[in-house]
């Protein structure tokens, strides 16, 4: 009798220990579930500073003769971003964009512009908000144009008042001439700027951005 109840007590206490030691081990592959479902990644983050190059390459055309304020485009990084030795965003990386503003040139004066700034880039299948400095693309100077023109309606008028009157006639010829190249360039625009696709351009991060 005495040796079956200390049979049963050991088992008893076999049974606590095992019991034990099992609740043991599922606290601690529930403690060790629950760390991975923790976002490792909060503790990864990168910080991307203020002043990075953004260098894009456009998929789809912007201009001052198509654009509009507010009107998206759509660009991807030409070169990967590298934060401390570790790319955080690879080359190709889709790129959003928006058309700030859009000035059209004068008749005679003011190239025509167009502010473009990107609004987004796409990080682990998620747009990220990002913010940058406005790009401002000036069309070129046409003020040789407008010379010649000018010069060109000169030359013509005085061949005609030459033809006409000679030599005062030239010299009225060429004083109307004068003002009709004049008339000319006045009624016609500068040229538009225009970037078509597969166009670089370089933005730089006005606000830091965490991926």
């Amino acid at each position: 009798m005495k040796r079956l109840i200390g049979v049963t007590l050991i088992a008893f206490t076999l049974g606590v220990t095992a019991c034990t030691s099992a609740n043991t081990a599922d606290k601690e592959e529930v403690a060790d579930l629950l760390e991975l479902k923790q976002d490792p990644k909060q503790d990864s983050k990168i910080t991307v500073p203020s002043g990075t190059s953004l260098r894009v390459v456009l998929q789809q055309g912007v201009g001052t003769d198509a654009s509009a304020p507010g009107s998206q485009f759509a660009a991807v990084l030409a070169d990967p971003i590298v934060v401390d030795g570790k790319t955080v965003l690879e080359k190709g990386s889709a790129v959003s964009g928006r058309v700030v503003d859009v000035k059209k040139s004068g008749r005679v004066k003011g190239r025509a512009t167009l502010s473009l700034a990107l609004t987004s880039v796409l990080h682990e299948g998620k747009y990220v908000p990002i913010e940058t400095q406005t790009y401002v693309g000036v069309a070129k100077d046409n003020k040789k144009r407008d010379a010649a023109m000018i010069g060109g309606g000169a030359g013509v008028g005085a061949l005609i008042g030459a033809i006409a009157g000679g030599g005062k006639g030239a010299a009225t010829g060429a004083a109307i001439g004068g003002g009709g190249g004049t008339g000319a360039v006045l009624a016609t625009r500068g040229d538009d700027l225009h970037y078509p696709p597969e166009s670089r351009l370089k933005f730089v991060l006005s606000k830091e951005v965490e991926l």
